[in-house]
């Protein structure tokens, strides 16, 4: 597959991308490609598509399997291993949200539990985990929260999305309504 302008575009904006999400831009590169193929790739397409080398390509499908970004997939009669990415972007979504969570969120609410189990020596130290203790809390409260919305459909998340703002109307007007039933009585 030649690259059209558009698409060459399209991979090289992911490849600068790739560097500031945390994975190098030959990475970014090739999903980018892969994301934008009709159909699925082989190392060989990626290599001459891109103009990078094997061993790259190589790294760089591994990085993306191991992220779950993109999956290995098998042609009839070809002994090659083709590689695609999920075909709903909602899939491709949550996949990243709950990769980034694995590998950022969770290493750090570990830390936090750990460091919130030590007795503190001095003042400062009990200030420092008060501090980490709001920490955890607010990471805690938002891993939840995660939780929640991982298991909306694409649908629901859609809307709720598209809602933006005028959520936290409804929820003003829901602790209007809770304040409103707390003077009666």
């Amino acid at each position: 597959m030649n690259l059209t302008p558009l698409a060459e575009r399209f991979v090289l904006h992911f490849g600068e991308m790739g560097s500031r999400w945390g994975v190098n831009r030959t990475v970014g590169q090739i999903y980018a490609y892969l994301f934008i193929s009709p159909a699925p790739r082989n190392a060989d397409d990626i290599v001459e598509a891109l103009g990078v080398s094997r061993s790259n390509v190589s790294m760089g499908l591994k990085e993306l399997q191991s992220w779950r970004l993109v999956k290995l997939v098998h042609q009839a009669g070809d002994r090659r291993d083709y590689f695609e990415t999920p075909k709903d972007v909602w899939e491709i979504f949550r996949t990243l949200a709950e990769e980034k969570r694995k590998r950022e969120i969770e290493p750090t609410l570990s830390f936090l539990r750990d460091a919130l189990m030590d007795a503190p020596l001095d003042e400062d130290e009990r200030h420092a985990q008060a501090r980490m203790k709001e920490m955890h809390e607010l990471i805690d409260l938002a891993n939840g929260w995660f939780d929640d919305v991982q298991s909306l459909s694409p649908e629901t998340l859609e809307g709720l999305m598209r809602m933006g703002s005028r959520v936290s109307r409804v929820l003003e007007f829901a602790n209007q309504l809770r304040g409103a039933g707390r003077g009666r009585g």
